[in-house]
């Protein structure tokens, strides 16, 4: 793992993939901790259970299911299309627009995805409030993944066999490790994106991949610097 793109290294890449959420927008904007919230409103008034108890089953699902989404449904049957609307009714707000960023993504030479354990919608207004939605070629959100979350190696061969991506030539980014193991036995390039200066925020220990670093080959705390450095050009 490093901390410095080589780009040689990326010189093959032909798809570009990007997790959304505290991938790219930085942690410290607590967009998803807004989320987080609203899924926790959600378990406590479904099950009629305390805001307390409500955090605890939300994590424990999302350990075991991979999305508190998939947890539910699978446990309780509930509809995905209300869940999804409900938790991403939200401040976008928050977020600044990042043109150094859509100028980092636009000089990249090949095909750009967002690839989303959340809803077109939801990436698609993050997106826009960044000012990155116009750079990339197309969306893959839970819908399209069959409401099957990463990491299930299922749901990037739906990915994969959708847009005709050669593993060998395309690059993640994420900031989870373990969405990385799946693309890098595929053969992908795998870079998982930290908080700035490499310090934890509103994250907490259950979201931690200490177990999963050898899933990454590099690993970077500003995503604009590193994507610019790939071509070796200065950011504006």
């Amino acid at each position: 793992m490093t901390t410095e793109a080589d780009p040689i290294r990326f010189a093959h890449v032909t798809d570009w993939v990007f997790d959304l959420d505290n991938t790219l927008y930085p942690h410290h904007s607590n967009l998803f901790a807004q989320i987080d919230v609203k899924m926790t409103a959600y378990v406590s008034e479904l099950l009629k259970l305390s805001r307390e108890d409500a955090r605890k089953l939300q994590k424990e699902l999302y350990l075991e299911y991979g999305t508190t989404l998939n947890g539910l449904m699978t446990r309780h049957g509930i509809d995905p299309d209300d869940f999804l609307e409900k938790v991403h009714d939200i401040d976008y707000s928050w977020l600044k627009p990042d043109p150094v960023l859509g100028a980092a993504i636009r000089q990249l030479p090949g095909r750009k995805f967002i690839f989303t354990n959340g809803d077109r919608g939801h990436a698609e207004r993050t997106a826009r409030q960044l000012g990155i939605l116009d750079d990339f070629d197309d969306i893959f959100d839970i819908i399209a993944a069959r409401l099957t979350p990463k990491p299930a190696p299922e749901t990037y061969g739906r990915f994969l066999e959708l847009f005709g991506i050669s593993s060998p030539n395309a690059v993640m980014f994420e900031d989870l490790a373990r969405n990385l193991a799946v693309p890098k036995a595929l053969g992908m390039t795998t870079v998982l994106i930290v908080p700035r200066n490499f310090e934890p925020t509103f994250s907490e220990i259950w979201e931690r991949d200490v177990n999963n670093e050898d899933e990454v080959d590099f690993v970077t705390d500003d995503l604009a610097r590193f994507l610019f450095s790939i071509v070796q050009a200065p950011a504006a």
